[in-house]
């Protein structure tokens, strides 16, 4: 069982298939660092796409050597955004990830329908978060994306997430809909959505997983708090997704670990033809390559 990053990366490293991935307009340090640990690591090779002067200047900083030909030219985001995605979408690499640009530019590339990685199914973004003080990976899903999602969109969010567990080797993953109660209250709409998704499970409708809710956090994540509040499920306690209500649950938690509890953080967005690393420009590079790492696994599970 993948416990840790450590032992992620560990495992990734043994791969004998070579990845590739595209990078829009990597201008940024921590971006380039990432990619250069990815390539000292045999993860993943880049072809970096973007203002050339601009790339080369700042690899030379950090001591990144491009191989002849990885570098695409392009003079601004928008044409990198939608070059990297194309590579991609015509089998020349198998993800894309966004350099020093803004989400939204990257996003309409992949939404693109002639030469994107557009589907029928909602783009969420899945977060893998590594806490010292949990003994497994925790995939939260959606911190980042959907700002309210409904019903349907929760299901679509859910079916992304348990893609990524799976590919972590998660066979059958534990899923918590959190609110902040454990029982159902109709003055909560939270929590009927945490119910419906909890019963959708029950009924085959949302595949190849445990799925209860609503929980609280801590009884999701804790056998202590579970059985303190005497809460008979085969997930509570013991969740490897957490599924968060709205945005600013997912993202106030999501950032309450990573900057209080020294959690080490990994995330793409799911949902496209190919997995698309995103990470906040203040990311460090460690989280970054992260990331890489996730996408790799992502993309080796698709194919």
């Amino acid at each position: 069982m993948i416990t840790d990053f450590k032992k992620l990366i560990s495992l990734v490293k043994e791969s004998d298939k070579v990845s590739k991935m595209t990078v829009a307009a990597p201008y940024d340090k921590e971006t380039l660092k990432a990619i250069k640990l990815a390539k000292e690591e045999n993860i993943t090779e880049s072809i970096l796409v973007g203002e050339k002067k601009r790339i080369l200047s700042t690899a030379r900083e950090v001591g990144l050597e491009i191989d002849k030909g990885k570098i695409i030219n392009c003079q601004d985001n928008n044409s990198a955004a939608q070059e990297a995605v194309k590579l991609v979408s015509e089998g020349e690499a198998d993800f894309v990830m966004k350099g020093l640009l803004s989400t939204s530019a990257l996003l309409k590339a992949v939404l693109n329908k002639r030469a994107g990685l557009r589907t029928n199914q909602l783009l969420s973004y899945v977060a893998v978060l590594d806490i010292p003080s949990l003994d497994r990976l925790l995939v939260m899903t959606d911190p980042a994306m959907n700002i309210k999602p409904d019903l349907s969109e929760k299901v679509q969010i859910t079916e992304n997430a348990i893609l990524v567990a799976k590919a972590l080797g998660i066979i059958k993953p534990k899923v918590a809909a959190v609110a902040a109660v454990e029982k159902v209250n109709p003055k909560m709409p939270v929590t009927l959505d945490a119910a419906l998704l909890a019963k959708m499970g029950d009924r085959g409708q949302i595949k190849d997983a445990l799925i209860d809710g609503p929980l609280a956090f801590d009884n999701a994540i804790s056998m202590e708090a579970k059985d303190v509040k005497g809460i008979e499920s085969e997930v509570a306690g013991q969740a490897d997704i957490i599924v968060v209500p709205n945005i600013e649950v997912g993202n106030v938690l999501y950032k309450s670990l990573t900057h209080l509890a020294e959690t080490t953080i990994a995330g793409t967005v799911i949902g496209a033809t190919a997995p698309v690393v995103l990470s906040s420009r203040a990311d460090n590079y460690r989280n970054k390559f992260n990331s890489i790492v996730l996408g790799k696994v992502v993309a080796q599970h698709h194919s």
